[in-house]
């Protein structure tokens, strides 16, 4: 179960907590309506001015997405949700710097896979324990196939933490997230065709691990 916490205040980055849900969390925090729907110019600069408000509402529009690709990398919960925290604090002390050459989404992505990357080691991390029974549906499948897909998801998971650095995240962004390769090669900071390349050796190598 992940703790749920909110961004505190904004005059100290070190006392700010960022609300983290997870697949099986319900969204019912109490949320400001004043930012909801402005654009991204205006978040970023109301919260360069310390308005709490604009980069709440930054973290409650980028939040989900941050925290799959987090967990995509880590395979579990909890420690999505510590590497989901880190990306926003990072964001926020590096607000700053944020060019508007990119999205703000991309941007993220790209904060997000340096932390990942660099917190994630090379070697295969703890798969967390799958609960074969919230894989069974005795009206859709026999109960053999369902434990035999559920294993095989996991084995995936650990596959593609074997991969390369950049195959790995070239993956995941495109597989899991359906980026375009152009927006991957922002994030990554490499070009179109070696975002392709990337992707294609990913693939290879992902089939010889798994067979």
């Amino acid at each position: 179960m992940l703790t749920r916490i909110w961004p505190g205040a904004m005059t100290d980055v070190r006392d700010m907590k960022v609300r983290i849900v997870g697949k099986d969390e319900s969204d019912d925090a109490p949320r400001s309506t004043e930012y909801r729907s402005a654009d991204e110019q205006t978040l970023v600069e109301a919260s360069l001015a310390g308005h709490r408000d604009a980069f709440d509402a930054i973290v409650e529009r980028h939040r989900r997405n941050v925290y799959r690709l987090c967990y995509r990398f880590v395979g579990n919960h909890e420690d999505a949700s510590d590497l989901a925290q880190d990306v926003f604090v990072r964001a926020y002390r590096g607000l700053t710097g944020f060019k508007r050459e990119a999205s703000l989404a991309t941007w993220l992505y790209r904060i997000s896979v340096n932390v990942c990357l660099n917190r994630v080691s090379s070697r295969t991390p703890p798969i967390e324990p799958l609960d074969v029974r919230e894989h069974l549906d005795s009206r859709a499948e026999r109960p053999d196939a369902a434990v035999i897909r559920a294993e095989r998801s996991a084995e995936v998971r650990a596959a593609i933490a074997r991969l390369p650095r950049k195959q790995r995240a070239t993956l995941i962004l495109r597989v899991y997230h359906e980026l375009p390769h152009e927006q991957i090669a922002g994030i990554l900071g490499s070009s179109v065709g070696a975002v392709k390349a990337n992707f294609f050796h990913a693939l290879a190598n992902l089939k010889k691990l798994l067979q």
